[in-house]
């Protein structure tokens, strides 16, 4: 037998491609030549399958399909959160069998814990995020040409980046109450079920402050202090366990505070960005009124997309919005919704003298002209986005 393969693990948010992802792997394969009747594919939201979620039962069928097979087997296993203790029968036939594997999950917890220590370096995981802008561009192009790239940006200001959103052509209402079929699935199957949490209504009280403070500093016990103003007391380490779940299921990503000077991570609040835009729009409203806030949120997930690590920067006693690190890369960013004026230009300019270093340092708003100076670059949000390096 062959030596065994790293199982490639493929991540992200709910619906947010990674089927469709494992769909042109296996497509990708057949191109390469590996035969149709190599490959095994389960789909475990299937309720057919419903008595294969026992991971014994699951390994007795899956081994004696392996063993009907001649040569090598590609077995393609999506949504495998919804089984427990998946690991144990994964890892086995890994070991045992001539098998390449591929799963995805909609939960970051399913890789930790005391079964998953048992793929601790065995698998590779491949992170999805929803549509950057330049692919949701390309998509609604081939749907609509005749739009504006402006046009096309306030769509996805609006509808944010779900890829089968793009199927949808320009139905806003249809475009909403998908976005709201999804945020119910997270927050009930990946969030609720997977948590064992029972209290929905403080759940969603909580991704609703995070909602509306998107991209801003504050910590478990502000939000505490909110809900006691609203008469309602909840321990600070319950809103943490919920701030965490709401992790897991890629919800929502957390920046942790740089000291530039210094480069050490900082024991202050971190911020919160939601993973996609859309869904902030059709659950709790006000994109276009909170422009700033989301046009930072897009540039944290395009960095992200991009392989970079990113955090809030801190020099000065003022903050920077990113810093972004990659190999040996650091690209710093400050993100505004327009320079309307000389004191706006100052500020936000002004931060990176106190940077002595030459890593490529920008300005990122949604003004047309370019207001770059001082050697550091000013760019459109749009071309910032859809840029193919920095």
């Amino acid at each position: 037998m062959n030596q065994p393969e790293l199982i490639k693990v493929i991540t992200g948010l709910r619906r947010s491609g990674k089927s469709v992802m494992l769909e042109l792997i296996r497509r990708e394969l057949l191109a390469q030549g590996i035969p149709e009747s190599s490959m095994l594919v389960y789909n475990f939201e299937d309720m057919s399958l419903r008595d294969l979620k026992d991971p014994e039962i699951l390994h007795d069928h899956l081994k004696a399909k392996i063993g009907s097979i001649k040569g090598r087997t590609y077995l393609f296993l999506d949504e495998i959160q919804e089984l427990d203790n998946w690991e144990a029968c994964v890892n086995s036939l890994r070991v045992n069998s001539d098998v390449d594997i591929y799963i995805t999950g909609s939960n970051a917890k399913m890789l930790v814990g005391e079964y998953a220590t048992l793929l601790a370096g065995r698998y590779i995981e491949i992170r999805i995020y929803p549509f950057s802008f330049k692919e949701y561009r390309t998509a609604v192009f081939e749907k609509t040409p005749g739009l504006s790239d402006q046009e096309v940006f306030r769509l996805y200001l609006r509808q944010g980046g779900m890829p089968f959103l793009a199927t949808l052509g320009l139905n806003e209402a249809d475009a909403k109450q998908y976005l709201r079929d999804i945020y119910a699935s997270v927050v009930i199957k990946d969030i609720m079920k997977r948590n064992s949490f029972r209290d929905v209504d403080l759940l969603d009280r909580i991704i609703m402050y995070v909602l509306a403070n998107t991209g801003k500093t504050f910590s478990a016990t502000s939000i505490a202090k909110f809900f006691k103003s609203e008469k309602r007391t909840v321990a600070s380490e319950t809103i943490l366990n919920y701030l965490k779940a709401c992790e897991e299921a890629y919800l929502f990503v957390k920046t942790n505070c740089l000291d530039i000077p210094g480069k050490k991570m900082l024991q202050v609040n971190g911020k919160y960005y939601v993973a996609d835009h859309g869904l902030r729009e059709a659950v709790y409203g006000y994109n276009e009124r909170d422009i700033e806030l989301i046009l930072e949120s897009m540039v944290c997930m395009e960095l992200l997309r991009r392989g970079y690590k990113v955090s809030t920067g801190r020099v000065g006693g003022r903050e920077i919005d990113f810093v972004a690190k990659r190999d040996e890369e650091c690209v710093y960013i400050q993100v505004c919704y327009l320079l309307a004026g000389v004191g706006i230009i100052e500020r936000e300019f002004r931060i990176f003298y106190n940077i002595p270093d030459n890593f490529p340092k920008y300005v990122v708003s949604m003004d047309e002209l370019n207001l770059s100076r001082d050697g550091i670059q000013h760019r459109n949000i749009r071309e910032f986005l859809t840029a193919d390096y920095w």
